[in-house]
């Protein structure tokens, strides 16, 4: 009787794994600019809060894996937000944005609905309001070089972005740190040289370009 019983439960347990669906995780590269610096010393900072940094650029180039049941391997999507406010810690300074999404123009219409659903879910309250979502060929390359500090990005006419690592010359006042954190959830982040930073594009009402910030992150993502 009990053989039996332990043989129902093995073919329970095997039917049930195999009714399951399989969650693969999402894996990627990330890239975060922002119009502030991020990695800079408390003058810096102080100096800026409130005047600055109330936009920012978060892009997303997966790698591989799954949103919603749909396969985003090898598609990019890219964030463009706007707040009213400095764009700081958001522990303790939380901010709702509004947002242009740029999605990958090589995606299928299903796969462009999931990098938007991805996109909102990964930024969460910046992205309380999205106003255009934008199709765009994407070109990135991400982390290329040793300290992981270097990466161009190009979205069409909309976005250009180059950043590089620190140097010894970046550091203006000498108690330069990692001020601000990234403004969503990844590991591995590296502070980075915002080289050029600019958004050619509508639906924010403001365009911008920046030069020179200390303002990127370059990170990867897992959920």
């Amino acid at each position: 009787m009990k053989s039996t019983k332990k043989l129902l439960l093995l073919t329970a347990t095997a039917l049930l794994a195999f009714a399951s669906p399989k969650v693969s995780a999402i894996t990627g590269d990330y890239l975060e600019v922002r119009s502030c610096d991020v990695y800079t010393g408390p003058c810096f900072a102080n100096a800026e809060m409130g005047l600055t940094g109330k936009e920012g650029m978060l892009v997303w180039s997966i790698k591989q894996g799954d949103w919603n049941g749909v396969s985003l391997s090898g598609l990019k999507v890219i964030a463009v937000v706007a707040t009213d406010a400095t764009l700081g810690d958001l522990r303790y300074q939380p901010q709702s944005g509004r947002a242009v999404i740029i999605v990958d123009e090589t995606a299928s219409n299903i796969q462009q609905d999931a990098l938007l659903d991805f996109a909102k879910s990964m930024a969460g309250d910046l992205i309380a309001e999205v106003t255009e979502v934008k199709q765009s060929t994407i070109e990135s390359t991400l982390g290329i070089c040793k300290e992981s500090g270097c990466a161009t990005i190009k979205a069409g006419e909309l976005i250009e972005i180059t950043t590089r690592c620190i140097g010894d010359k970046d550091h203006l006042c000498g108690n330069e740190r990692t001020f601000y954190p990234p403004l969503t959830q990844v590991k591995d982040a590296h502070p980075a040289v915002t080289q050029i930073a600019s958004y050619r594009g509508t639906g924010l009402n403001r365009t911008w370009q920046m030069t020179d910030y200390r303002s990127a992150f370059l990170a990867k993502f897992e959920y």
